[in-house]
């Protein structure tokens, strides 16, 4: 079998690892015909196009695939540098955020708005001199990250740990956690306060 065959054969049992991953995480999803229109997969073709490009030093071409992936899927920006393990699953998409030197594991998901980022680039020279080391979050296996989550610096989340929506994290996460934001959930207010007057004085 030459190389190109094992190639292609390889490219094809990813990419129906990746319909797979979305019929089975996103429940609007039916069928693998549906699958083929969800960001996941757009996201990852455009990233898999664009780390080969920045792995051979063609920067400028990477960050174009960059560019035109984000405007195909609703704005999934996974910086061309990012490594991203198998299975990746990015629900809805729209606002999702992965920088260069982040580290993705396998079976890993996130929600809208997820931010895996830096803590500015200010504070990466101071820490790293020229800035050369790693700026961005490494996620285990297992991992999810729910809506609008902010992940900075050279953090490591552990395995099969769960980011609660909204959560701020800039510490490394054990495996196996459970991280909420504070003040997790909206009270209902039954009967709210009557609006002042124009006067300043209660009707």
């Amino acid at each position: 079998m030459t190389g190109a065959l094992r190639g292609t054969r390889g490219l094809r049992r990813r990419v129906r690892e990746t319909l797979d991953v979305v019929v089975a995480r996103d429940p609007s999803v039916r069928s693998r015909s549906e699958a083929w229109l969800h960001p996941t997969l757009m996201s990852l073709a455009g990233h898999r196009t664009g780390n080969y490009l920045y792995r051979h030093r063609h920067y400028r071409s990477a960050r174009l695939i960059c560019m035109m992936t984000k405007a195909l899927t609703g704005g999934v920006e996974i910086h061309p540098g990012a490594q991203i393990g198998r299975r990746l699953f990015i629900d809805h998409g729209c606002g999702v955020v992965i920088g260069e030197t982040a580290v993705i594991g396998d079976d890993v998901s996130l929600f809208h708005q997820v931010t895996i980022g830096s803590t500015g680039w200010w504070q990466d020279r101071e820490r790293d001199g020229a800035g050369g080391g790693r700026r961005h979050p490494r996620l285990g296996n297992g991992v999810t990250v729910g809506t609008g989550a902010t992940l900075l610096g050279p953090i490591t989340i552990g395995d099969d740990a769960l980011i609660g929506a909204m959560s701020l994290v800039l510490d490394d996460v054990p495996k196996g956690a459970h991280v909420r934001a504070p003040g997790d959930r909206a009270r209902t207010v039954t009967h709210p306060p009557t609006p002042p007057s124009e006067n300043g004085t209660d009707r």
